[in-house]
């Protein structure tokens, strides 16, 4: 009996191990493969000649966004839609850049602009769910704590770990988002003739790279989360 329950205690800690391991592992790799490629193709130029902000000032123009502005903001690929502040923000890496890279990053921006004024599904329910998510991803934490050192109050622990399921489900949501608007970036870019078509395929592996890292970001919750249920049932 004691070696059945310490092969289950044995087996139990091999596999939290395992999910801690890529859950440390799989976000470095995405973000080194992402940097590699955006740093290789930051010294590919447009044949154009455009900068990242004039291909996005043109995107927006030809949606008729004229009213969303664009303004730079520090850092390296921190660029972001703000929808409430009609704003595409562009980083240091990305601003005033003719690289093939830089413009991939601005279109991709631009659709989630693009989303936002064509009431696209997912987005709208992203913007529904985020202050609940907000709360959730601050204080999942908390409550599963309290519920396994206060064990006359489990019920504290699943209370965290439903808080964390919305988490996870906002990742899920926030997932298709992405793609889309990487989708819309690589057609645009080629349908409005900001890039040649033989610039299409590196913009696409910048945004592919991209992309990974809410697919690993999806999967290391998923991860996370598989952790907490099984501390449950122990």
């Amino acid at each position: 009996m004691g070696y059945y329950f310490g092969n289950i205690s044995s087996n139990y800690f091999l596999m939290d191990m395992l999910l801690l391991f890529g859950m440390l592992l799989l976000p470095l790799i995405a973000h080194a493969v992402l940097n590699s490629t955006f740093r290789k193709y930051s010294n590919e130029y447009s044949s154009r000649g455009l900068t990242a902000e004039q291909a996005a000032r043109k995107i927006l123009d030809n949606n008729g966004l004229y009213h969303i502005r664009i303004e730079r903001v520090s850092g390296s690929l921190s660029d972001y839609y703000s929808s409430s502040e009609n704003v595409i923000r562009l980083s240091d890496s990305t601003y005033g850049k003719t690289s093939i890279a830089a413009i991939g990053v601005a279109a991709h921006e631009c659709g989630h602009a693009c989303q936002y004024a064509e009431n696209y599904a997912p987005m709208i329910l992203r913007n529904k769910v985020a202050p609940v998510m907000g709360f959730c991803s601050r204080f999942w934490y908390i409550a599963f704590i309290l519920g396994c050192f206060f064990t006359f109050l489990p019920f504290l622990m699943y209370v965290g770990i439903a808080m964390f399921c919305a988490v996870v489900l906002f990742q899920l949501i926030t997932l298709p988002m992405e793609l889309d608007a990487s989708h819309r970036a690589l057609k645009t870019l080629e349908a409005d003739a900001i890039l040649e078509s033989s610039e299409i395929s590196p913009a696409r592996k910048v945004l592919t790279a991209a992309a990974m890292t809410y697919v690993v970001s999806l999967a290391t919750s998923a991860m996370q989360l598989i952790r907490l249920l099984l501390r449950a049932r122990r």
